[in-house]
């Protein structure tokens, strides 16, 4: 009598329902994302400065960027199948009430004007006169679970709070800590050019039980004037993080050595005062230094350094407050060898 299921036939067959299994879950997409890393662009061939020249000799600046593109269902599952990346839900990425198309208009937005911000900062730095002036407070991105989320998009500006002006960051946040948490409040914001009014609940601020939250991270608008022309095209690449690789290399085209022969990759947002902010993708940043041999990395202080350390394998991590504390790390560096 012949035997139907021999363990060789039955070996095969389940290698190949596993086959069929990935090749389905490969196909069908996921409610996820996932953050993965690029390898760090060196930044002297996209930034023209008025009178300055591309620098020569070694080192360089570079900047990073992450991409971002929907999980399927095979990598939901497996994350750990492509290296440096990370799993993130889609709510976090695209709130409640924003569209893909909302986040990367977003995101091009805060491109420009970070590139403002470091040639402003940087020739500020360098004894230029530079007029900026605050144009009202943008929304960087509204956190889930405020009563902002469906009400607030992405790029908004906020021009007042309850009739009163919004020039600033600072402005804002003082008009909320004269409102009791719970209390709705009357925004006027700018959104694609037209004026808006919309009422919004407070929330309590987790860190003052006595201030109000509106629910969205801010970013200061200003209205900057230059000196010198200064043009950066880095493409489709939006975020505000490259801020701190920019304004170096502005430093850089004007003849000025920051970066004394080391390959100097830099991650950060920069501010109009100098500081530097917390950025995300630290991670796949981390690998995309890694990737182009970078000697050094700059990171905002914080927990960015502290998850930057985890996955440096021999980049050297430096922490940074402000644009200041980075030119100096950079020249008290031991020369390059």
């Amino acid at each position: 009598m012949t035997r139907l299921f021999t363990p060789a036939r039955v070996v095969g067959g389940v290698i190949g329902l596993a086959v069929v299994a990935a090749i389905v879950l490969y196909l069908v997409p996921s409610n996820d994302y996932l953050l993965l890393p690029d390898r760090a662009h060196p930044v002297a061939p996209l930034v023209f400065v008025q009178g300055g020249h591309e620098p020569k000799g070694p080192g360089g600046i570079y900047f990073l960027d992450v991409f971002e593109r929907r999980a399927n269902m095979l990598e939901s599952l497996f994350p750990s199948i492509r290296s440096g990346s990370t799993l993130v839900p889609a709510r976090l990425l695209i709130p409640p009430g924003s569209s893909t198309a909302d986040e990367r208009r977003a995101d091009l937005r805060a491109m420009q004007i970070s590139q403002r911000i470091a040639a402003a900062v940087a020739l500020h730095r360098l004894g230029y006169h530079v007029v900026a002036r605050p144009a009202g407070v943008i929304v960087d991105a509204v956190e889930l679970g405020s009563h902002a989320v469906g009400k607030l998009k992405p790029a908004d500006v906020i021009l007042a709070v309850n009739g009163r002006p919004t020039p600033t960051v600072g402005r804002l946040r003082a008009i909320l800590g004269r409102v009791r948490p719970g209390r709705v409040v009357t925004l006027r914001i700018r959104r694609s050019g037209k004026a808006l009014t919309v009422p919004v609940q407070t929330v309590r601020d987790p860190r003052d039980s006595k201030r109000s939250l509106v629910g969205f991270t801010p970013e200061q608008a200003a209205s900057i004037r230059l000196p010198k022309k200064v043009r950066i095209d880095v493409g489709n690449v939006g975020g505000p993080s490259a801020g701190l690789a920019f304004a170096l290399e502005v430093m850089e085209e004007l003849g000025h050595d920051v970066t004394h022969g080391y390959r100097v990759a830099a991650t950060g947002q920069l501010e109009l005062n100098g500081a530097v902010d917390p950025i995300g993708g630290v991670r796949q940043k981390v690998y995309g230094a890694r990737l182009a041999d970078v000697d050094v990395l700059l990171v905002p202080a914080g927990d960015n350094t502290r998850e930057a350390r985890r996955d440096a394998h021999g980049v050297r991590i430096i922490p940074v407050h402000s644009f200041p504390q980075a030119l100096h790390a950079l020249a008290t560096l031991p020369p390059k060898r």
